[in-house]
C-alpha cells in the first residue's frame, strides 16, 4: 500500500525547491495515499463481482449499460470543474469569498441542468444507439444492456454533484479526505455483490452503485458546507466571471466529447470480437487504471490550485519550474509501476480474478490485455501534468486538436492492430495514442511559456 507513496518522496528529494512544489508534493502525496486505500477497496470489489458474475454476458450488458453515465458524468461535469476551478480561485482571491459563492452557485445550476438533460436524451434514443455499442449482443443480452442503463441514469446527477464538490474542496488545499469519499462505492458493490448477487442477479449491482454513489455525494457535500461554500442550486445574473467560465466551458466540452469518444470505439469494436472480449478490456483496465488514478489523477489534482495561482499571478518562471519539476518527477515513479505490470501481468490475473466464474482460460485472454494498456502508464501521467497547464492557460483549443487526432489514431489504430493481436490490439492502440497525446502536450506547453514570459514583459 505504502509503494506509490514512498516511490514520490523518494524521487521528490530531487526537488530543488519552492515552497510552491513542496505544496504540491504534501497534496499529491495525500491524495495518493486516500486514493490506494479506496483502490485497495475496489480491487477487492472486483474479486467480488469477478467471483460471482465472471465474463457472462449479465456481466458483459452491465459494462455496456455503465458506459454511458459514465461518459456524461466525464463530458459534463468533469469539464466544468476544469472550466470553473481556475476562475473560482481568481475569484475568492480578488473578490471574496460571496462572490465566490455566487459564481459557485450559478455554475452547479447549470451543470446539474445539462447532466438533466443529457441523461434525459440519452433515455429517449437508448434504443437506437445500444445497437451500436453491443453490435454483436443478442437480443436479450441488447435487451438487458438497455434496462440496465434506465436504472443506471440516476447515477448521473448524483455523480457529476459529487466531483463538483470535491472540486471545491481542492481549492481549499483539502485533498486527503475528499479523496478517501469515493470508498463509499466499491465497499457498497462489494456488499450488494456477495450479500444479494446469487438472488437478484445482476440488479444488485446495479443497486449498489447507485447507493454507493449517493453516500459518496452526500460525503462530500456536507464537507463542502463546512468549509464554507454551501451547496445551492442559484443562477445569478450573467457577469464577467460567468461569462469567463462559459467561455472555457464550451471547448473543453467539446474536446472531452471528441476524448470520449474513444471510449464507445473500443468498447464497441470488443463487442464485434469472441464473446467476452467487452469484459477482458475492462477487467484489465481496472489495473492501469488504478496506476492512472493514483499518479495521474493525485498530481494533476494537486497541481490544479497552484497553476491557477501562479498564472494569475503571471509567474512564468514558477510556472515553468512547477512543470518541468512534476513531468520529471511523475516520469521516474511511473516507468516502473508500467514495466512490473508488464511483466507480471499473467501472475496478478491469476492470483486476483482466477476463481468462481473466472477461470484459467479467461485469465490467458486477460493477461496480454494487460499488458498492452500498462504501457501507457508513464506517457499519461507525465502528460496530465501538462494538459492541467494549459487548461488553465485558457489553451483549450488545443486540447481540443489533442482530442480529434486521438480519436482519429484510435480507429486507425484499433482496426489495423486487433486484426494481429484481437482484443489485445485494441488496448496496445491506446497506449500507442496516449504516446501522441504526451508528444503533443508537451510541444505546445514549451511553446507557450516563452510567448507568455514575453507578453508579459512587453
Amino acid at each position: 500500500m505504502s509503494a506509490p507513496i514512498a516511490a514520490i518522496l523518494q524521487a521528490a528529494r530531487r526537488l530543488r525547491g519552492t515552497s510552491t512544489n513542496r505544496h504540491i508534493l504534501i497534496a499529491a502525496a495525500s491524495v495518493t495515499a486516500a486514493g490506494v486505500l479506496v483502490k485497495i477497496a475496489a480491487t477487492f470489489k472486483e474479486f467480488a463481482v469477478a467471483g460471482v458474475y465472471g465474463r457472462t454476458d449479465a456481466m458483459d450488458a452491465f459494462l455496456a449499460a455503465a458506459l454511458i453515465p459514465g461518459l456524461l458524468i466525464n463530458l459534463i461535469s468533469e469539464s466544468m470543474n476544469q472550466a470553473l476551478v481556475p476562475t473560482l480561485v481568481r475569484v475568492r482571491e480578488q473578490q471574496g469569498h460571496e462572490a465566490a459563492q455566487r459564481l459557485l452557485s450559478s455554475s452547479m445550476a447549470w451543470m446539474c441542468l445539462l447532466l438533466v438533460a443529457g441523461s434525459a436524451a440519452m433515455a429517449l434514443s437508448a434504443r437506437s444507439f445500444f445497437p451500436l455499442i453491443g453490435s454483436h449482443f443478442s437480443a436479450p443480452k441488447l435487451d438487458l444492456s438497455v434496462h440496465v442503463f434506465y436504472a443506471l441514469l440516476p447515477l448521473v446527477l448524483i455523480t457529476g454533484i459529487a466531483t463538483n464538490c470535491t472540486a471545491v474542496l481542492n481549492t481549499f488545499d483539502r485533498f486527503a479526505v475528499p479523496a478517501l469519499a469515493p470508498i463509499a462505492n466499491p465497499l457498497m458493490v462489494m456488499a450488494g455483490a456477495l450479500l444479494l448477487g446469487r438472488r437478484f442477479g445482476i440488479w444488485a449491482l446495479v443497486y449498489a452503485t447507485l447507493a454507493g454513489a449517493l453516500v459518496h455525494a452526500v460525503l462530500v457535500s456536507w464537507m463542502m458546507d463546512a468549509h464554507g461554500y454551501r451547496l445551492r442550486l442559484h443562477w445569478h445574473k450573467m457577469d464577467a466571471a460567468s461569462r469567463e467560465v462559459a467561455h472555457q466551458y464550451g471547448p473543453v466540452l467539446l474536446s472531452s466529447v471528441v476524448a470520449s469518444g474513444g471510449l464507445l470505439v473500443d468498447q464497441s469494436m470488443a463487442a464485434a470480437l469472441p464473446a467476452g472480449s467487452v469484459s477482458a478490456l475492462v477487467y484489465a483496465g481496472r489495473f492501469v487504471t488504478v496506476a492512472l488514478t493514483l499518479l495521474g489523477g493525485a498530481v494533476s489534482t494537486a497541481v490544479v490550485p497552484y497553476f491557477s495561482r501562479m498564472i494569475a499571478r503571471e509567474d512564468w518562471t514558477g510556472c515553468r519550474r512547477t512543470l518541468r519539476t512534476w513531468v520529471r518527477l511523475t516520469a521516474i515513479v511511473s516507468a516502473p509501476i508500467a514495466l512490473a505490470l508488464i511483466g507480471g501481468a499473467h501472475w496478478l490475473i491469476r492470483v486476483t480474478f482466477q476463481h468462481g466464474a473466472f477461470g484459467a482460460s479467461d485469465t490467458a485472454v486477460v493477461t496480454p490485455v494487460l499488458a498492452m494498456y500498462a504501457i501507457q502508464i508513464p506517457f499519461f501521467v507525465s502528460s496530465r501534468v501538462y494538459y492541467r497547464f494549459l487548461v488553465a492557460m485558457r489553451r483549450t483549443d488545443l486540447i481540443f486538436y489533442c482530442g480529434t487526432l486521438n480519436l482519429v489514431l484510435d480507429i486507425f489504430l484499433n482496426l489495423l492492430l486487433m486484426r494481429w493481436f484481437g482484443v489485445a490490439g485494441i488496448a496496445l492502440a491506446t497506449s500507442l495514442w496516449t504516446v501522441s497525446t504526451f508528444c503533443f502536450l508537451c510541444y505546445w506547453a514549451e511553446k507557450l511559456l516563452p510567448k507568455a514570459a514575453a507578453e508579459t514583459q512587453g
